[in-house]
């Protein structure tokens, strides 16, 4: 199973934030969309999702041409998608927040030990990594055929960070992180990585194969037109 961009473009207004990018995502398996602010990885997140509308080019999953399908029949289908804000019911308590997906919260406990002690919490009053391993939990509960998270470990202490690297890596699932930086991937399984910059895949490839620092292709370019005038 392979969820995918063709040719991809989305614009918000007057901008376009992609720029008809392509990229595969496989299952099981762990891709990283890698950039920083303003790359357009957030938008290629939200375009697997169908939480923003293409203007251009197609979503594709498992063979199947997506691109109109709404959002919510995506989630019906198994794709699960948990953003970098408001990812939680901020008004409910964390025991709520997970019986939403599943009566069952063993799965969401064995996860993340910590939560058992937050459970009457509002989820509102937790602090932005507690808030994280809930939206995590959330989505484990769920089983999701396809995992899209953005900045799964932001606000999470390094031991937890780690351990949630390891639970996303360990799914038999399609998992699309979008990441500043490349996170600790395991070794012993493959990771697709796409870097985007300004809405274009400017590198695809293994984790493990060297990728130009930040610039590269743009001086690159610089010194190419200055060497041909």
């Amino acid at each position: 199973m392979t969820l995918s961009l063709r040719h991809a473009r989305v614009r918000y207004g007057p901008l376009e934030a992609l720029h008809g990018i392509t990229l595969a995502a496989p299952a099981p398996g762990l891709t990283v969309l890698l950039g920083r602010n303003g790359s357009g990885r957030t938008t290629a997140l939200r375009a697997l999702a169908g939480t923003v509308s293409l203007s251009g080019g197609a979503v594709v999953w498992n063979g199947v041409d997506v691109t109109r399908v709404p959002a919510y029949e995506r989630a019906r289908r198994g794709l699960c998608l948990v953003p970098d804000r408001q990812a939680v019911f901020g008004s409910l308590t964390v025991r709520e927040n997970l019986e939403l997906t599943a009566q069952a919260l063993d799965a969401a406990l064995a996860a993340y030990p910590p939560l058992e002690a937050l459970l009457p919490r509002r989820a509102g009053t937790l602090s932005g990594g507690e808030q994280r391993m809930l939206a995590l939990s959330r989505a484990l509960l769920a089983r999701p055929r396809v995992l899209l998270v953005d900045e799964p470990a932001q606000g999470m202490a390094p031991a937890v960070a780690a351990r949630t690297y390891g639970l996303l890596a360990g799914l038999d699932a399609c998992v699309v992180l979008a990441e500043q930086r490349l996170p600790p991937v395991p070794r012993d399984r493959p990771t697709l990585v796409y870097e985007l910059r300004r809405g274009a895949v400017v590198f695809s490839g293994e984790a493990t194969e060297p990728r130009d620092p930040p610039g590269a292709g743009l001086r690159a370019r610089r010194s190419g037109s200055r060497s041909s005038e």
